[in-house]
């Protein structure tokens, strides 16, 4: 080799060197900028859907919720109701939503477990589309008759239903909802036949239980507590796993009718396809919130069991909802549309 080649090969090494560390550099940038990205998670608002129409209870627990999740978050988490379909249509948008932790819904039974089971057809998967955030709790209902009705309590109510087999009914606030299912689930258990009266809501049924057109009622115990103090309606049980701490005299239905236990829930989830450390991120600043001695109280104000539950265990607690009420509806060929 030549002094002119020997020069002319250090010459490009020289150059090529210098280009393949720009290239390798330029090559790990995008993966630097989204590790850079990640870390720096949240760099602008939230969104938080709410599936329902404000000014409920949902919506009431969800804007408490979002303001303390801006404040982990050091950013703003903004409520946005879209309410439809039975909160489909809002929990619809979040499936179909980027997923990149800006997104967020209040995700509920009507949505996501048991309510598909009974729709002949969703416009997406209830536990494929979506990263399964925290569970917040669940709404036990109250079952309730009005003062005037002969039965005092659950175990009278029952003995009644038995003994007269079709002749009393109860209502709920609309076929398929969780005091249909749990209704229907204590006729089961309690060997009894009530007829249900569904109703487009609560309001329209309350007033015609007060009439007398009703011999009973499962109704939300936030809803209930109004009417049960101002000595309107009686409230003959509870439907959660435990009395209700609003009522500790009234006795959970489990304890009348053995193994009735049902009642609405909330968490929030977000796009399936979450980078795994947002949604650890979230997950973690959603249950640290829910767990606070101050919101608890609040919660359990609203009438809400807190149930702090994250990631594979509120996973599984969708699961478990599936295949407690899954049996009833195939076997009652509950369908709701």
């Amino acid at each position: 080799m030549t002094g002119v080649d020997t020069m002319t090969l250090t010459l490009n090494r020289r150059r090529v060197i210098p280009a393949l560390l720009v290239a390798g550099l330029l090559g790990a940038l995008p993966v630097a900028l989204s590790g850079a990205a990640a870390q720096a998670y949240p760099v602008r608002p939230v969104k938080l859907i709410v599936p329902f129409p404000p000014g409920g209870s949902t919506d009431v627990i969800a804007r408490m919720i979002a303001l303390r999740l801006g404040d982990a978050l050091k950013t703003t988490v903004v409520v946005e109701n879209k309410p439809g379909a039975a909160s489909v249509l809002g929990t619809d948008a979040v499936a179909k939503a980027t997923a990149d932790g800006y997104t967020l819904v209040v995700s509920a039974n009507p949505a996501i477990a048991p309510g598909p089971l009974m729709r002949t057809s969703m416009p997406y998967d209830p536990v494929r589309d979506f990263t399964h955030l925290a569970l917040l709790g669940t709404f036990p209902n109250g079952f309730v008759v009005r003062t005037e009705h002969p039965a005092k309590n659950m175990t009278e109510f029952i003995a009644m239903a038995r003994a007269r087999p079709g002749a009393l009914n109860y209502s709920s606030a609309g076929l398929g909802s969780a005091g249909f299912l749990t209704g229907e689930l204590l006729k089961q258990a309690a060997s009894i036949d009530m007829v249900h009266v569904p109703y487009k809501g609560s309001g329209p049924a309350i007033t015609d239980l007060l009439g007398g057109q009703l011999d009973g009622m499962f109704e939300s115990l936030v809803t209930a507590t109004g009417y049960v103090r101002g000595g309107k309606l009686r409230l003959l049980s509870v439907s959660g796993d435990a009395r209700s701490k609003t009522f500790p005299d009234v006795p959970a239905l489990t304890e009348v009718a053995p193994g009735v236990i049902g009642g609405a829930w909330f968490g929030i989830s977000a796009p399936a396809r979450l980078p795994a450390n947002i949604a650890l991120r979230l997950q973690t600043e959603v249950q640290a919130i829910v767990s606070a001695p101050d919101i608890q109280a609040r919660l359990s104000e609203l009438g809400m069991t807190p149930m702090p539950l994250g990631g594979a265990d509120f996973s599984a607690f969708i699961q478990s909802e599936n295949r407690k009420w899954g049996p009833l509806i195939k076997a009652g060929k509950i369908t709701v549309e």
